[in-house]
């Protein structure tokens, strides 16, 4: 029985997208301690098979539209990847979410796997802040019905080649003045939750979660000297895309359109924010220490 000093009763929705028997192992903890903290919950219904009730009946939402239910907080169960897809059923409802790490590398989920009761016990004595984390909304010249149903992106928007090995033409506008054209595999635009993801690996600065602004980063360009560049997080951009295809990839965080060369893309601060939560001690440098294994020097030790 996981039980501590409860504060107050709270509605938690709990969310995962991914059902490994380890996730699966972690929903039920989570289930079992706010079930003995006399907590409301419920949960997404793509968990349904997973569960072995044993005459219990569970409350869930579905993961196609935004929760309705007036919950005070959404527990997303998985990695960073899970917290990405938990924004479609949040959206600009200002629910906060705690992400719990089932995964591996873990920048944006506040409890690790291992001290997940202790990390319980943190976030229900109220030891606790919140982040509110930028997001990007997209749109395109020729309306696609996937950005229609729901185009934002917390971490970053990409331009990929699609069944080809040739090179992208990108031109790239920002507050609608031509910036250059990019010959280059592709091009990221990301927030500064997403520049320890796919900007980072690409040769991306680290920008801390509050920062006001964007980065934007080729992908392998052709001439050297293209190098990364960081925008006011108010700038809009608009981007061409041609090349030897038709077609080419646009990626929004884990989601990934098929589009054709020449529907310019466009690109822009969301008026909405997601607001993540962090529990004390958990701080980003000292995540990226962590993660990153800064620090970890023979040196340092002599």
């Amino acid at each position: 029985m996981y039980l501590y000093n409860r504060i107050e009763v709270m509605y938690i929705a709990i969310y995962s997208a991914f059902f490994s028997p380890t996730s699966i192992a972690y929903i039920k903890t989570v289930i079992d301690y706010l079930s003995a903290n006399q907590h409301d919950f419920i949960l997404v219904d793509r968990l349904r098979k997973h569960l072995d009730d044993k005459g219990v009946t569970y409350k869930y939402f579905t993961d196609d539209q935004v929760i309705e239910e007036k919950v005070d907080f959404l527990f997303s169960v998985g990695g960073d990847g899970t917290l990405l897809r938990s924004i479609a059923v949040i959206r600009d409802t200002k629910i906060p979410i705690l992400g719990i790490n089932a995964g591996r590398l873990g920048f944006l989920t506040s409890i690790k796997k291992d001290t997940l009761k202790e990390g319980l016990d943190l976030f229900f004595k109220g030891n606790y802040s919140f982040i509110e984390r930028s997001l990007l909304q997209v749109s395109t010249k020729e309306p696609t019905e996937a950005l229609e149903e729901f185009g934002y992106a917390l971490n970053e928007v990409s331009i990929n080649r699609k069944n080809t090995t040739s090179m992208l033409s990108i031109d790239a506008k920002l507050d609608n003045q031509f910036l250059t054209t990019y010959w280059s595999d592709g091009l990221i635009i990301a927030t500064p939750t997403g520049s320890t993801g796919y900007s980072l690996s690409s040769g991306g600065p680290i920008v801390s979660p509050s920062s006001k602004c964007f980065v934007v980063n080729p992908i392998a360009p052709h001439n050297i000297n293209m190098r990364p560049l960081i925008v006011p997080d108010d700038t809009s951009f608009e981007i061409s895309v041609q090349g030897r295809g038709k077609t080419h990839l646009l990626s929004l965080d884990s989601r990934i359109l098929t589009l054709e060369n020449g529907n310019d893309i466009y690109v822009k601060k969301a008026q909405f924010n997601a607001v993540t939560v962090q529990l004390d001690g958990t701080f980003f440098f000292n995540t990226l220490r962590e993660k990153l294994f800064w620090g970890h020097d023979s040196r340092n030790t002599q």
